[in-house]
């Protein structure tokens, strides 16, 4: 159906878990630790992209997501993690049918402009922004001394196998 975008989607996932993985054994004062350049604190940041990716399937999908405004301002890493892995869930439903990447959705804009965006655009949207945070969280893990995270793809595939070690029987 939509193979390529199953991966991408896995691996967005998969980055976010081990983000919110690395951040569990976090103080509080750590968590609220922010660098100049970056979204927020990390607990912000995360909140942000949980929340975020809620909007976004919201807004493919038509359905709501029942935690999406329960006090995830203040949410803890416990409870994120929990949405995020909702969220897989989630977005491996919408990946297993098939869609129309051109249908539009109205987005509002900047200054009270609505444009009517492509699913496709709105997919692309979603994996960018996630991204985006995450790799702003790990400047911030990083200079409160966390060491470097490997978030990505190719990472992602061999931690999950999607990249399996050739035998010499492979040929």
């Amino acid at each position: 159906m939509n193979d390529g975008l199953v991966d991408a989607f896995n691996h967005s996932a998969w980055a976010t878990n081990l983000v919110l993985d690395t951040c569990r054994g976090l103080s509080d004062e750590q968590l609220s630790s922010a660098v100049t350049g970056t979204y927020g604190s990390i607990i912000a940041t995360l909140r942000h992209i949980v929340s975020s990716e809620a909007s976004y399937y919201r807004r493919l999908s038509g359905k709501d997501v029942s935690w999406h405004n329960d006090a995830i301002e203040s949410a803890d890493i416990a409870t994120l993690t929990t949405h995020a892995e909702d969220m897989a869930g989630r977005w491996q439903r919408v990946l297993s049918t098939p869609f129309d990447a051109e249908r539009t959705f109205i987005v509002p804009w900047d200054e009270g402009v609505e444009r009517d965006v492509p699913a496709g655009v709105v997919l692309a949207q979603a994996l960018h922004h996630a991204g985006e945070h995450r790799t702003q969280v790990c400047t911030t893990l990083t200079a409160i001394g966390v060491p470097p995270l490997e978030l990505g793809v190719w990472e992602f595939a061999e931690a999950t196998n999607r990249a399996p070690v050739r035998t010499t029987a492979d040929g």
